[in-house]
């Protein structure tokens, strides 16, 4: 055992040993899935009970933000862990355990419905929270984020060299979606609401995970992260009505006309499916994190299947159906998951 995972099971079991839970057992940390950050999580049972440990090294990660917004939310009445213990400066957290039903397990043609109204009804909770306190989600982040497509995605593993005009067209696809993006309404974003970060809890309720990045930000963003999910395709005639659908029902996306809301969801769409094409790539080639490049073709046909509806984007969608999908079919990694046109388009 690592020296600081040794740490972290003293650090338990000297909190359990020192609560009501009467623990009189060896503490045994059972690993369960992590994500895509330095974090780590594992459970522990302790007298019938379950919770939940997180180990955040304090020199990757940052604790501050997710006891911050956890409390703000639970007050908010927004269905996320209950923090039990802390532990800052080390990095370690208690927490309530969810379990493991994820959302995007449940998920099927006959389920979606109700789940997806479940998730937009804690959705509209979130929105509903005071953003003032939150970093704002600005116009450097979301370049920043955007340049991660160049830098990662397209130089470093499909290995292309942009032309100026190329450069251009890139330059003026992320002009468009700035300016776009900024006159949304801001609300409060959890700035990964997915499939895999909400969770399906005994009582009926969706349980909100992995909330620590959140943001002053769009209005269409989270939606985008739920219903434009990088891990599961819907037909777009369903997700027209489900973007409808919680447009009807947001006290503050209802102000909007319908066209006007879907045309903001679909270009905060492309500005998350450049970030998150970066983002896979980066993983993969930084961090190991091979398994990310699996989930590169639906991001990538979500990116394209916006960009070909609003002549704006035309140039762009022509240079993504005729360089950018062919170069990632060649990769080897993607043997099996090529982009064919008919599932494209």
């Amino acid at each position: 055992m690592g020296r600081r995972q040794l740490a972290l099971k003293n650090w338990v079991a000297e909190h359990l040993l020192g609560s009501d839970f009467g623990l009189d057992t060896q503490i045994i940390l059972e690993p369960v899935a992590g994500d895509a950050s330095f974090r780590r999580y594992f459970r522990v049972q302790a007298n019938k009970q379950s919770f939940i440990v997180m180990d955040a090294p304090p020199e990757h990660e940052d604790c501050r933000p997710f006891v911050a917004v956890a409390q703000q939310w639970l007050a908010a009445g927004v269905r996320v862990p209950k923090l039990l213990a802390e532990d800052l400066q080390q990095g370690f957290l208690l927490l309530e355990d969810f379990g493991d039903q994820l959302f995007y397990s449940a998920l099927s043609a006959e389920s979606a419905d109700g789940l997806y109204s479940l998730a937009f009804s804690e959705l509209h909770k979130i929105q509903c929270i005071p953003a003032q306190t939150l970093p704002p989600y600005d116009e450097a982040l979301l370049r920043r984020e955007m340049h991660l497509f160049r830098e990662w995605f397209l130089q470093h593993w499909l290995g292309l060299s942009l032309s100026d005009s190329q450069f251009s067209v890139l330059a003026r696809v992320e002009s468009l979606l700035v300016d776009a993006v900024l006159a949304q309404p801001q609300v409060t974003v959890h700035r990964d609401y997915h499939s895999r970060n909400l969770m399906l809890l005994p009582d009926a309720q969706i349980g909100v995970i992995d909330f620590q990045d959140a943001v002053a930000g769009a209005l269409t963003y989270d939606l985008v992260s739920l219903l434009r999910d990088s891990y599961i395709h819907w037909p777009e005639a369903k997700v027209a009505e489900w973007v409808v659908q919680f447009q009807q029902q947001s006290p503050v996306a209802s102000q909007m006309s319908v066209d006007t809301f879907k045309q903001a969801f679909d270009w905060m769409g492309m500005q998350r499916h450049l970030k998150v094409c970066g983002i896979f790539a980066r993983l993969c080639l930084r961090d190991g994190k091979t398994a990310y490049l699996q989930d590169i073709p639906l991001t990538l046909r979500n990116l394209y299947q916006s960009a070909r509806r609003y002549p704006q984007f035309a140039e762009f969608a022509a240079w993504l159906e005729s360089e950018i999908i062919p170069a990632v079919n060649q990769q080897p990694e993607l043997r099996g998951r090529a982009l064919s046109k008919r599932w494209y388009i």
